[in-house]
């Protein structure tokens, strides 16, 4: 069964960076055929889709709220993926979670992914 571990998180002020990291853990499980994605859940609300990556990290995408701020790229000889967060906003407090999905098209979409670490917690305040 395919592990991950989320790894990075912390407490910033407004403006600041943090940079995120989600690795493979158990066994020797490769990470090259899975889309990889960074979701994320405040207090009270749902959880949402950040970012996603395709396996040979051709492809990428964002929410609205990130694009522009938040960078995900993955490298698949160290089986870890990871999301650089800049210019963070206390909107983006939450815990995030790096999820895999098999499937090419999984996108932003919770359901498709199969996959899922604990979390890191991220916050942002003054």
């Amino acid at each position: 069964q395919l592990q991950l571990v989320e790894s990075g998180g912390g407490s910033v002020q407004p403006g600041g960076s943090l940079r995120l990291s989600c690795g493979a853990s158990g066994g020797t499980f490769a990470l090259d055929f899975y889309v990889m994605g960074w979701f994320r859940q405040a207090p009270g609300k749902e959880r949402e889709g950040v970012s996603w990556i395709s396996s040979g990290g051709e492809s990428t995408n964002y929410a609205d709220s990130v694009k522009g701020r938040f960078t995900i790229s993955r490298d698949n000889a160290k089986n870890t993926v990871y999301l650089q967060m800049n210019g963070l906003k206390p909107e983006d407090t939450g815990i995030y979670y790096c999820a895999a999905s098999a499937w090419s098209r999984a996108g932003l979409n919770s359901a498709s992914y199969n996959y899922w670490g604990q979390g890191t917690q991220v916050t942002v305040s003054s």
